[in-house]
């Protein structure tokens, strides 16, 4: 229904099928048909909770792109019947929102509400998303943003704190399948694709049901006799390039899951990941200083040579540049993915750090400092040091801590690897270390 402040007057009449993209004609009319979005628009999820009770709140929808997010908005001012005003943050600044916000108000004193679709809403600065904050409260607006970066990240606590985020997943093949014959009744015809091309055109998708539209509609305006097999459709169509941003969420998500999946001992998936990276197009620099990284966090003294073994495959990609290179690297994966798993070290250097900046200033004792004036010889500096190997099996058993300070137990090694023989010679000198201090008792 269009009003005076709308962005157009005939913003609700449709233009000729004819000129409307495929993905435009096939838009669902009414929440129910949104497909692959079942967990939030469900009567037990979020939104079909609110609309349930017929209370709106502000929205932010945190997706990737293809997944029903400006459909999803547009629905919601329908089924509340609020004026439905759609901006883009890249092409709106403080001018453009004030008329928004003036237009709101205006519309509110006729007794209508505004729902106000911001996409792209993370691309405003901090003090352009201030501006929502007074009409939000006041109930002038509606706000539902969209973004696909974390919002966590790139929203002020303020907008977060009045607004609930909303996930939307990427669709399944089964979403898209969906997608595809609605396409094919509305087209009137079916895809002209065996079963594995039709299969393989939906994974170039990638999870976007807006361009699995496209590529359907594209495929449909060929003129071809018979159905076409997957190397007949990967001659005429481009893969699609995976999504990733080198720089946002799934370049984090995807290292985040590369090294899970090493320390999870799964070669397969540490692969995958692995593999997933390098054709998004992420430097195989960053992922050898990476590799190394997890070599020592997650493996540690339970297998020193994993850590030469990374910095061999560092250097040999160095060597040899892509692709031969990163087969170094791809195999410096599997190694530590089979690799014995301790963070003993680890633990043990966070332990110490935190020990040290609790413990301030303390000096050493005064048995292991040493003296070359002879004020500092007065002073006890070295008085009482036990040359360790003039003592029996080279162990003095000395204290080495600040004076006073409770002996902490910071490495803790597991029995896996060469940290079962490591974890012995800990036992081994806290034996003798006992046994020496009782001794000096005695």
């Amino acid at each position: 229904m269009a009003d005076l402040f709308d962005n157009a007057p005939d913003a609700g009449a449709p233009a000729p099928n004819a000129n409307r993209p495929l993905a435009d004609r096939i838009r669902p009319s009414r929440l129910a048909e949104v497909v692959g979005q079942e967990k939030v628009l469900g009567p037990n999820g979020p939104l079909g909770a609110m609309l349930g009770s017929g209370s709106l709140s502000s929205l932010i929808l945190w997706g990737p792109p293809g997944v029903g997010k400006t459909t999803i908005a547009r629905l919601l001012a329908l089924e509340t019947d609020l004026a439905f005003v759609q901006i883009s943050a890249i092409f709106s600044g403080v001018p453009e929102l004030r008329k928004v916000f003036d237009a709101a108000r205006l519309r509110r004193q006729q007794g209508r509400g505004t729902l106000l679709f911001v996409d792209e809403i993370h691309r405003f600065n901090k003090a352009q998303q201030d501006s929502f904050l007074p009409h939000m409260e006041d109930g002038t607006i509606v706000l539902v943003g969209a973004t696909t970066e974390n919002p966590s990240f790139e929203l002020n606590a303020a907008l977060l704190s009045r607004a609930q985020v909303i996930v939307l997943e990427r669709l399944s093949l089964a979403d898209l399948e969906r997608l595809a014959q609605r396409a094919e009744q509305e087209l009137g015809r079916a895809l002209p694709l065996a079963a594995q091309a039709r299969d393989r055109l939906l994974e170039m998708a990638d999870g976007d049901g807006r361009a699995a539209l496209n590529l359907i509609e594209q495929v449909m305006a060929w003129k071809v006799a018979g159905k076409l097999d997957t190397d007949q459709l990967s001659q005429r169509l481009m893969r699609r390039a995976a999504k990733y941003d080198k720089s946002g969420d799934e370049h984090y998500n995807l290292i985040s899951a590369l090294h899970k999946s090493v320390r999870g001992s799964d070669p397969d998936a540490a692969l995958y990941w692995f593999s997933r990276m390098l054709e998004g197009g992420e430097d195989p620099r960053y992922l050898a200083r990476r590799i190394t990284r997890m070599a020592v966090e997650d493996i540690g003294l339970a297998d020193p040579a994993a850590q030469r073994h990374c910095l061999d495959a560092w250097a040999l990609y160095e060597r040899l540049g892509s692709p031969e290179g990163e087969l170094a690297l791809a195999q410096a994966v599997i190694y530590l993915a089979l690799a014995p798993k301790s963070n003993a070290g680890y633990a043990a250097y966070k332990g110490a750090r935190d020990l040290a900046r609790r413990s301030g200033s303390q000096m050493p004792p005064a048995h292991i400092l040493n003296a070359p004036t002879g004020l500092m010889k007065d002073q006890g500096y070295g008085a009482g040091y036990q040359y360790d190997h003039d003592a029996e099996d080279g162990f003095s058993g000395q204290d080495y801590f600040p004076e006073g300070m409770k002996r902490p137990v910071l490495y803790l090694p597991v029995e896996r690897g060469f940290e079962r023989d490591l974890k012995k010679r800990v036992e081994w000198f806290a034996s003798l270390r006992q046994k020496r201090r009782t001794e000096g008792k005695t």
